[in-house]
């Protein structure tokens, strides 16, 4: 994962010991793979993981198919930086587009084979989809504006998202009767629903509450201009 010069700020819980993991690989790439073909790599695992979900309709060994695609889509996604910068190799400005369109690209491929699934309904999907997709514009205004490229928030990265994710996956897997309805207040949802509402619910209060926050910040940094004090200096 390039940046275009920027700081890269990465605190989630897992992150040091895969920052170790990933260096340890990244030495033991062969010379003739490169990070696009990691890139590559990571966006055949989300295939595959979408491929699962959709294939879960007919029969739910499938999921093991849709985590085992996360798993790949972390390898690729995660080396592909790392090996870059291993190598002292990193191209700031064609890895950053290229990393982050595929990333892009990479959620949508993921949320919409899950929206397919008996997992969760599609609308479930989609709003985890807008709330990452948010998070994600939000990250890549402030590493312009800031020149702080901000990987995790609140101790939680794509690899932590990921982990969760599979665990949903396997829980669906061993306890699939145990998506029955759930009455909240008027409403009612299956279970695993309201936990993929759940976690839109958190990606997007944490992209509201950064949003504020730094909001906050840049209003002292670009105060307003006052148009009247300004009138009388010219005169």
């Amino acid at each position: 994962m390039e940046t275009t010069g920027a700081v890269r700020i990465q605190t989630s819980w897992l992150n040091k010991v895969e920052k170790k993991i990933l260096i340890w690989m990244a030495r033991r790439i062969p010379v003739w793979i490169n990070s696009d073909h990691l890139t590559i790599i990571g966006f055949v695992g989300a295939l595959f993981s979408a491929a699962g979900y959709i294939l879960s309709n007919y029969e739910l060994a499938y999921l093991w198919l849709a985590s085992l695609g996360l798993v790949i889509n972390w390898f690729g996604d995660s080396l592909d930086g790392t090996l870059a910068r291993t190598r002292n190799a990193q191209r700031p400005l064609y890895g950053f587009f290229l990393d982050h369109n595929i990333d892009a690209l990479t959620v949508m491929i993921i949320c919409m084979g899950a929206g397919f699934s008996p997992i969760i309904a599609l609308y479930v999907a989609l709003l985890i989809l807008m709330a990452y997709l948010l998070l994600s514009i939000f990250t890549y205004i402030n590493t312009h504006l800031k020149g702080e490229f901000v990987i995790s928030y609140n101790k939680f990265g794509p690899t932590e998202f990921r982990i969760i994710v599979i665990l949903i996956n396997t829980l669906y897997y061993f306890f699939p009767y145990a998506n029955s309805r759930v009455e909240v207040v008027t409403l009612s949802f299956e279970l695993f629903d309201l936990i993929g509402l759940g976690l839109a619910m958190a990606l997007l209060v944490i992209y509201l509450v950064n949003f504020f926050s730094d909001l906050g910040k840049y209003a002292k940094l670009d105060p307003p201009h006052s148009f009247y004090r300004k009138s009388k200096k010219d005169h």
